[in-house]
């Protein structure tokens, strides 16, 4: 498996000094590793068991109504992911230590094509960044007469003090047409000077992908600065978000990279948008909130991170030139930074603390293509980072199991019930997944304190038609290749997407028709139960689309009320 994920580093050390010798073999590696390992493979082969065998703890008579040991697993994984969540939060509430003065940081903004408003705002949000000598370098994957207007915006918000700037023929990687060795090497040496001397710095170079701009940043930048910061360039950023991850990383020498809290910029543009935003928070602040307890957070997103910049220098030769199955990565670029923090030994954090806002697709197409992207480099990451489950808590591989082979349990329990159950079987389905939703939106309010994350129930009817369609198409065209979203500026509609969704619906339908047809003749109870399911999946869904009628829809489209933070009027 290693040889297919490309090149990697293995001294932990966060310094320069070479690292004492260590065998390979030792015992107490080999014994972790055969120890999470079978671990692995009792969580798996368990959850297998109660899925196959179907046990049941209580049922009614002809099993209309069950639960059972499969429900009950679920069921306890999401009570203890929420309660240590919980604790993590709580936790955060506590952490208040001043930073200590010194300390260099470096943000690095990846920009592409990138909406004139959206890029103002982030460059505004990054100017009132409350961190002294906060060195900030803009890359733009481009070169031509279209990418010019960034490099614009940067001089008009950034100013011409402390500033430079330099539009590249070349980038590391690829020679510019018409550049010479001479003039390739002239380059290099003047972005790095660019970078180190100026407190802001932009510098457009020839197209690569994110990867080759965030390659372009780190490179530059070398062993100038302590930390780097990474964020997106429709990103809008709080004043005390660096400092906050910073306090993090102070606080613990073993902890290598830190995430922080993203929400949605554009949260009322549309519904699709809204339930993003509940849906991002339910992200953070349950599942990473849970994985930040112990340590090992697989994905610090590319809109609020920051690294020990020793740690990033060592592995992102290795970073860079990640392969799979023969292929260049060129997507999953923040995931795998996280995942090659995790690969070294050392932990990955989240603070709610540190905050921002970020854009997300308002179109289903360009929403469903980002997901697609996300998924694939979710399973890439998977087998990668399966690599590292010894070094870190057994957490990690729990999760890693649960949530890897969720997908494809749940698949095999659709495509049964649609094509070998009853039609009360599909009604019992739907309604025990609106009421996981409720139930989890519940503990959302009560957690964040916002009746809005009621909504957040909604998002399951977007998993179950979209994105588990979406998955699997993920991972049978895993190694094609680019950026996955167009540019906000020029948005490309990209129908491939609906390939899946659309096979997924005809199977789902004829499934649907197949047991209506094939079922014999109700039973006056199988008819009560039908009925009353019926009437409460339908009462579930006037009263949720009455609510978003009366709360979210009438502010849909008023740009002044996106969002009430406080660090979005710039």
């Amino acid at each position: 498996m290693g040889g297919l994920m490309g090149r990697m580093s293995t001294c932990p050390c966060p310094d320069r000094a070479p690292c004492p010798p260590q065998m390979p073999g030792s015992l107490s590696t080999a014994l972790r590793v055969v120890g999470t390992s079978l671990f692995a493979v009792a969580v798996l082969g368990g959850i297998l068991a109660a899925y196959v065998t179907g046990y049941q703890f209580i049922h009614t008579e002809k099993h209309y109504l069950s639960f059972g040991l499969y429900g009950a697993i679920l069921g306890l994984h999401l009570f203890i992911q929420s309660l240590f969540a919980f604790l993590e939060h709580r936790r955060m509430r506590g952490e208040g230590q001043p930073v200590r003065p010194g300390r260099s940081v470096a943000l690095c903004i990846a920009a592409f094509q990138e909406d004139p408003d959206y890029l103002t705002k982030c460059l505004r949000s990054v100017k009132r960044i409350a961190f002294p000598d906060l060195k900030v370098v803009m890359v733009v994957d481009g070169n031509g007469p279209d990418d010019t207007y960034m490099l614009d915006i940067f001089h008009d918000v950034m100013g011409s003090e402390h500033s430079g700037s330099y539009i590249w023929r070349s980038n590391f990687h690829a020679q510019g047409e018409g550049e010479t060795e001479a003039g390739l090497r002239e380059g290099l040496a003047r972005v790095q000077a660019l970078v180190r001397s100026n407190t802001y710095s932009c510098i457009l170079q020839k197209w690569g992908g994110k990867r080759e701009v965030m390659y372009t940043a780190f490179r530059a930048l070398g062993d100038s600065v302590d930390y780097i910061q990474v964020c997106d360039s429709d990103t809008v950023l709080d004043p005390a978000c660096t400092a906050e991850m910073l306090r993090i990383l102070e606080a613990d020498p073993h902890v290598g990279g830190v995430g922080g809290d993203v929400q949605i910029l554009n949260k009322y543009d549309s519904w699709l948008s809204f339930l993003s935003s509940v849906r991002y928070w339910m992200a953070f602040n349950v599942e990473r909130a849970c994985q930040s307890y112990f340590g090992c957070v697989q994905c610090i997103s590319g809109p609020l991170g920051m690294y020990r910049n020793a740690l990033l220098q060592q592995f992102l030769e290795d970073w860079y030139h990640q392969t799979f199955l023969g292929s260049k990565c060129s997507f999953g670029d923040d995931r795998h930074l996280t995942n090659r923090v995790l690969s070294l030994g050392y932990r990955t954090k989240y603070t709610a603390r540190s905050k921002c806002l970020t854009e997300t697709p308002t179109r289903y197409l360009r929403w469903l293509n980002q997901q697609t992207r996300w998924s694939k480099s979710y399973f890439r990451e998977w087998l990668y980072n399966a690599l590292w489950f010894h070094k870190h808590h057994l957490w990690m591989t729990y999760e890693s199991v649960v949530t890897g082979f969720f997908p494809f349990f749940l698949i095999a329990t659709v495509i049964q019930l649609f094509y070998r159950g009853r039609v009360w079987n599909i009604l019992l389905f739907l309604l025990t997944v609106q009421l996981v939703g409720v139930i989890k939106a519940t503990y959302a309010c009560f957690l964040r304190g916002n009746a809005e994350m009621i909504f957040m129930s909604l998002y399951a009817l977007l998993y179950m038609s979209s994105l588990l369609p979406a998955k699997i198409f993920a991972i049978a065209t895993i190694n094609k290749s680019g950026w996955g979203t167009s540019g906000r500026r020029t948005i490309v509609v990209n129908f491939v997407g609906l390939l899946p969704v659309s096979v997924w619906v005809a199977v789902l339908l004829g499934g649907l028709a197949y047991t209506a047809y094939s079922q014999d003749l109700f039973s006056e109870t199988e008819v009560a139960f039908l009925v009353s399911g019926a009437i409460l999946y339908a009462c579930y869904w006037v009263a949720l689309l009455t609510l978003y009628l009366a709360i979210v829809a009438r502010r849909c489209g008023k740009r002044q009320e996106q969002c009430g933070l406080v660090f979005t009027e710039v």
